[in-house]
């Protein structure tokens, strides 16, 4: 039985580098694993060039050419961007555009991925009063799902006076807004939340701007922004989003910049077919997200990777791919526990390989390639690091 479904899995591997050929079912099967990943859906529903796009930007760390590229038409009004990429999402946003102009029907986007979004950003410049059309569009979205949160994100506040720098620190954590103040900000952030009254559930003033425009704090606000969306998702779907942006923030080289994001994709991947309560299961699955994931990194890196070289490299990381697996799978007969023991194990070993196999790619760009036996030692290393790291988050 084991070598059958040995046999198995490796075919899934070895089809999987074959593009006239897919395994019977496969894609199905991914396609609901995608489903069942905590990955949180942003709506992000404003006027154009009320920094939307800055707001991806600093969330995901994304730069703005991948962002504008990665956002795809989803519907006549609106468009969607999986970060880092639609195979293994850690996150989805959601764009609905031309809020500007009259005769705006929410209708379609209601329908289309109203049921999906987590939380709604509304963006608004500080600056602009005329808000009239967006507030039209947006009351039968509030009115249709009154318990998805919507954030007011009041943009762009060094147009109210651009001469002056940001108070610091930043003073709305526990926002009051005020109407009679002497402040002009406060003055313009109060008429907003009049304007929007019973359509936001929280309001934060931003100013994402570029450093060439000469503003010390060039996020302004981002942290605050980012923390009220946490607070306003499920546990597990904040994971998802606080790991995305620590990680692309962290990576400064351009390559381990790109691929963190899609090994965390993938990782979250594994860990929700590693949960499938069905002994066997997830061994066909996990070679297919984990060959997915070194194909991805292969292009990230500009390198060929062929299922023969994928097998050879898994090979010498000496980490008994399939063993570890194995053992996953007779966990699984344990009641309320082999879920568990599954799906942390699956993450946390298709990250480790993520991680080795970036290690190899780097190596080579730097004119080396590293033997067998240190391959296998980054990858155990990064394998002990990151179960660790999420045993003490789990705490």
């Amino acid at each position: 039985m084991w070598g059958s479904n040995f046999r198995q899995a490796w075919g899934v591997v070895r089809a999987l580098w074959n593009t006239d050929a897919s395994p019977e079912g496969l894609e199905l099967a991914l396609a609901d694993l995608r489903d069942k990943v905590p990955a949180p859906v942003i709506w992000l529903f404003g006027k154009t060039q009320t920094g939307k796009t800055s707001i991806v930007h600093y969330l995901t760390g994304a730069d703005d050419a991948a962002i504008g590229n990665g956002f795809l038409p989803c519907t006549k009004t609106s468009r969607k961007y999986p970060f880092p990429i639609a195979e293994a999402p850690l996150c989805t946003f959601l764009d609905t555009r031309g809020l500007g102009e009259p005769g705006y029907d929410p209708t379609e986007d209601i329908q289309t991925f109203g049921h999906e979004a987590h939380v709604m950003v509304v963006t608004v410049k500080l600056t602009d009063l005329a808000q009239g059309n967006l507030r039209e569009g947006l009351k039968p979205i509030r009115a249709a799902n009154r318990s998805r949160p919507i954030i007011l994100a009041l943009t762009c506040t060094h147009e109210v006076d651009p001469s002056k720098a940001h108070e610091q620190p930043y003073p709305f954590v526990d926002l009051v807004p005020n109407a009679t103040s002497d402040d002009p900000v406060r003055r313009l952030i109060a008429e907003h939340a009049r304007q929007f009254d019973g359509l936001f559930d929280a309001i934060v003033p931003i100013d994402l701007t570029k450093p060439e425009e000469g503003y010390t704090d060039t996020d302004y606000g981002g942290e605050h922004l980012k923390q009220t969306i946490l607070n306003f998702l499920p546990k597990a779907y904040r994971q998802s989003l606080s790991r995305a942006a620590e990680l692309t923030t962290t990576l400064k080289d351009l390559h381990q910049k790109h691929a963190g994001p899609v090994i965390l994709g993938y990782s979250s991947l594994a860990a929700t077919a590693g949960a499938i309560p069905i002994p066997f299961v997830d061994l066909v699955l996990l070679p297919a997200v984990q060959t997915r994931m070194v194909y991805h990194l292969a292009k990230i890196y500009g390198q060929e990777m062929s299922a023969v070289r994928f097998l050879e490299l898994a090979g010498s990381l000496g980490m008994g791919l399939l063993a570890r697996q194995a053992v996953r799978e007779v966990a699984k007969f344990i009641p309320f526990v082999g879920s568990v023991v599954g799906s942390s194990l699956a993450a946390a070993s298709t990250y480790a390989l993520g991680r080795a196999f970036c290690y190899y790619y780097e190596s080579v760009h730097s004119g080396h390639i590293p033997d067998a036996a240190r391959l296998k030692g980054f990858y155990q290393d990064a394998l002990r690091d990151v179960e660790q790291r999420w045993k003490n988050e789990a705490k």
